[in-house]
């Protein structure tokens, strides 16, 4: 992979740093949490109108750019750095690839168009504790249904030649103010037990909805009620809708991950700003070296995160990909950032009215949505088989003994060139993955026997 971005690339990103410096500033942030919608009108009319952002990774055909995952999630790194609170993701990254897989040539010409343009927003209303299952983010969605909770999720009935859907669903990213919901409804009684999705308009009758108060302010929610409502359904019922979802999961990660980086990289600059301004015993509070230590280690896990994501954007424009590792790496970087700005902040750090807090429910709030962690993590294990046996699992050595795959890391990616001895870990480097021709050291292979490559900060090492 070339890691260099493109001229056009660069472009998207100077860009929209210099329209969210001028449009999105702390104070700006503050009073579109406060909208109604969740999100400033005007913000969201410029990105659309003026940058064609909704677009971006839609065919030219329905209106879009004609982009990719990676100029997208190269957008949002720069809309979590100013932590925006937009319909970008909802609209963007969820709802417009499920219409673009599973909808009918007629129901993608109708609805694609206008979320491009940005005139329409959309969102998937799935209940929040069930969206990273649903995304195949945490567990396999195989086993996820749409009827399931307290509240019985959404259930979808014939009626009239058409369909019916009864129920609520609630932590539904923009479900208060999208002009469009994608409702996931349980169909088929127990017999044909399936999840198929459909499509309601904002004002369709039987609908209520309203906005829940949320960890993460600039991450509006809403609550979706549905009382015999009429729907339309996406696409047939035919349509296999779980592998879609999961396809688009692995998208969201990657794209969510890029968002994470350009926060955690904003907060980390902010800090290091205020370190080289704060005085105490008559010097800059930067200068010591216990601060300097924390804010080289904070360094460090935001630019691994940066690769990560980097890595996993590539690969999802070209497939199933990393997306979920990644997720993990970049949460995991902006909770480290957010809690090392609090902390070297002082006491400003603790209060209200310092931006840090922002940045720190961020992260806590995608992990409450997305999964934490050491789940996403758990989830890319299993999907590899790495502890199961599966096609990922180390193979067994000589004498019977299990060693770890030598040729990828977390990620499970494999890279020409890269070969290790018997008994080794190749580590993995930051998303797992060995470089193109590069060997580990000295020894049959590469590596001495036992050897270890050192393993990078999301490499996996064998278990004996």
């Amino acid at each position: 992979m070339d890691t260099r971005l493109t001229a056009e690339q660069e472009e998207i990103r100077r860009t929209l740093r210099e329209l969210l410096g001028d449009r999105c500033g702390p104070a700006a942030v503050r009073a579109a949490v406060d909208d109604p919608a969740g999100h400033d009108p005007r913000l969201w009319s410029a990105l659309a109108g003026g940058l064609g952002l909704p677009g971006l990774a839609l065919p030219e055909a329905y209106g879009g750019v004609g982009c990719s995952v990676t100029e997208l999630a190269l957008a949002c790194e720069e809309t979590g750095r100013a932590l925006a609170p937009t319909p970008l993701l909802a609209t963007c990254a969820l709802a417009a690839p499920l219409i673009l897989a599973l909808g009918t040539g007629a129901q993608r010409a109708r609805l694609l168009p206008p979320l491009a343009a940005g005139t329409l927003t959309a969102a998937l209303a799935v209940a929040g504790p069930a969206l990273a299952t649903a995304l195949d983010l945490t567990g396999e969605n195989s086993g996820y249904s749409a009827g399931g909770g307290r509240a019985g999720g959404v259930q979808a009935r014939r009626a009239d030649g058409g369909w019916r859907l009864y129920g609520q669903a609630g932590q539904v990213l923009d479900g208060h103010s999208a002009g469009l919901l994608l409702v996931a409804a349980h169909t088929g009684g127990f017999a044909r037990s399936r999840t198929l999705l459909f499509l309601v308009p904002a004002g369709a009758t039987g609908l209520t909805r309203t906005r829940q108060t949320a960890l993460d302010a600039t991450r509006p929610q809403g609550r979706v009620q549905l009382r015999d409502v009429p729907a339309e359904l996406l696409g047939s019922e035919e349509a296999d809708v779980l592998p879609a979802l999961a396809a688009t999961g692995d998208a969201v990660a990657a794209v969510l991950a890029a968002e994470a980086v350009g926060a955690a990289g904003r907060v980390l600059e902010r800090t290091v700003e205020y370190a080289g301004q704060r005085r105490q015993f008559g010097r800059p509070i930067g200068s010591f070296q216990a601060v300097k230590h924390r804010l080289a280690d904070v360094y460090v896990a935001v630019e691994a995160a940066r690769s990560t994501a980097y890595h996993a954007a590539w690969a999802a424009a070209r497939g199933p990909g990393a997306g979920g590792l990644a997720l993990a790496q970049s949460l995991q970087a902006l909770r480290h950032a957010a809690a090392e700005a609090i902390q070297l902040h002082g006491g400003i750090g603790f209060t209200w009215e310092h931006d840090a807090h922002l940045y720190f429910k961020r992260a806590a709030g995608d992990e409450l949505l997305f999964g934490p962690p050491h789940r996403l993590r758990a989830r890319a294990a299993d999907r590899e088989g790495l502890f199961t046996g599966g096609e990922g699992a180390a193979p067994v050595m000589e004498g019977g003994e299990a060693g770890p795959r030598a040729d990828e890391g977390a990620a499970g990616v494999r890279a020409p060139g890269a070969v290790v001895g018997p008994g080794a870990s190749s580590g993995g480097g930051v998303a797992g993955v060995r470089g193109c021709g590069e060997m580990a050291g000295p020894g049959p292979g590469g590596v001495a026997p036992g050897a270890s490559s050192g393993g990078g900060v999301a490499g996996v090492r064998g278990v004996r």
